[in-house]
């Protein structure tokens, strides 16, 4: 996680490769998969590094679900009921703290436990998605991220100078779409058919002045890629959401700057296109990471679109 914020705008750009409109934990904290075998495989993992003494970050992963439990009946078919139980959506999300070991951590957890309860409520709700209803998607997510940024701004609005932040990073996969939010430095990357590409743009003060024509590497010697420019809960938070269109094999990778910090974009296109399963894949990132050097808290969530 980057250590400090300015408050400067980062609205994307045209090239930008979204697209579409619209406490001290142990060292290792896994993420069990929910009910996903039909559709979705996942595994989250969460360690504090080889440096840091406390985990400033946070993840989940979730299915998003209206059921109906069948307990008795003397229908001649009762598979009617069958489309109100069962996941209709996959909420995967990460969040790397900022602004000092416990401040960071709280913030982190504050802002993942609201969204995963503000989309329970508005997304579990459904009994299906129906097309019309797939466009509400992207207001909803934007919404979650607004609430969660509300919700540090008051629990810690005696700070003048403003108080612990978090970067945020979700997917939530509607079949056949992953809606994609994204709020400072933390990453998505998209895998398909052996191709790695990165979905998200820092957000950092570093990728603000370079896109306006500062040379990369002055901003890289300033070290303003490590100020983020936009953060839940900082003076300014811009929020980047859209869309994608998955496919069966498909794979989506969020994490922390943990591990981008330590693992090249080739190396985890390797471990993804390597490794046969999300967990597999998972852990051997977390282990790059730390065999890198470990230098911040790293958090890697892996789910794989299963085959048709």
């Amino acid at each position: 996680m980057t250590d400090a914020q300015l408050p400067i705008s980062t609205n994307r750009t045209a090239d930008s490769p979204l697209h579409g409109q619209l406490a001290t934990p142990p060292a290792y904290t896994l993420g069990p998969t929910a009910d996903m075998r039909r559709l979705i495989e996942s595994y989250g993992i969460s360690h504090t590094g080889n440096v840091r003494s406390v985990n400033e970050d946070h993840f989940v992963t979730a299915a998003l679900q209206r059921a109906v439990q069948l307990r008795q009946t003397n229908l001649d078919d009762p598979h009617i009921f069958d489309r109100l139980s069962g996941p209709r959506a996959y909420l995967f999300v990460v969040a790397d703290g900022v602004g000092g070991s416990k401040g960071g951590r709280v913030a982190s957890a504050v802002a993942v436990a609201t969204i995963v309860e503000y989309l329970g409520e508005v997304v579990g709700a459904y009994n299906g998605y129906a097309a019309d209803q797939a466009k509400d998607f992207p207001e909803y997510l934007r919404t979650a991220v607004e609430r969660a940024h509300n919700q540090l701004v008051e629990t810690f609005r005696l700070h003048t100078r403003g108080g612990p932040a978090t970067t945020l990073t979700l997917a939530m996969i509607v079949w056949p779409y992953a809606y994609i939010v994204h709020v400072g430095d933390s990453r998505v990357y998209h895998l398909r058919g052996g191709a790695l590409r990165r979905l998200t743009r820092d957000q950092t003060v570093g990728e603000v002045l370079v896109s306006s024509g500062m040379p990369k590497e002055k901003a890289e010697q300033a070290g303003l890629f490590n100020v983020l420019a936009s953060a839940v809960g900082a003076a300014d938070m811009t929020p980047a959401v859209d869309f994608i269109h998955l496919e069966h094999g498909d794979a989506l990778l969020l994490c922390t700057d943990g591990l981008t910090k330590h693992v090249t974009d080739s190396r985890i296109h390797e471990v993804l296109v390597g490794t046969s399963n999300a967990e597999a894949g998972c852990r051997s990132l977390i282990e790059l990471a730390l065999a890198g050097g470990g230098s911040d808290n790293v958090t890697a969530v892996v789910a794989k679109v299963l085959p048709a």
